[in-house]
């Protein structure tokens, strides 16, 4: 499997931005071919040990069964909406990819 971890932060980090953007994620890139995990929430802030990197608004966390089901989502239709309706509301994006062996 492929874990795809993607890290948000947002220019806008009330309430409502941070809603709206957990709206699109579950709107846009929940139920595609190949995803066996889809989760999408907003930082803890009170877990702030030393290692903690709190350095964001919300996460996005998909496992896909293999590699190949991760790059036709990378080019699915609602993965370039999702990302040209909301990308002016990024500050800054962290992608962590890494295999689940």
């Amino acid at each position: 499997m492929l874990a795809h971890n993607v890290y948000f932060t947002l220019h806008d980090g009330s309430e409502e931005a941070i809603k709206k953007l957990l709206e699109a994620c579950n709107t846009y890139l929940k139920d595609h071919p190949g995803v066996e995990y889809f989760a999408a929430g907003e930082l803890v802030p009170d877990l702030n040990r030393p290692v903690n990197d709190l350095d964001f608004h919300v996460g996005l966390h998909v496992m896909f069964k293999d590699r190949a089901s991760h790059d036709q989502y990378q080019v699915a239709p609602d993965h370039l909406k999702f990302i040209a309706e909301n990308k002016e509301s990024w500050k800054q994006v962290r992608v962590f990819d890494s295999t689940d062996a």
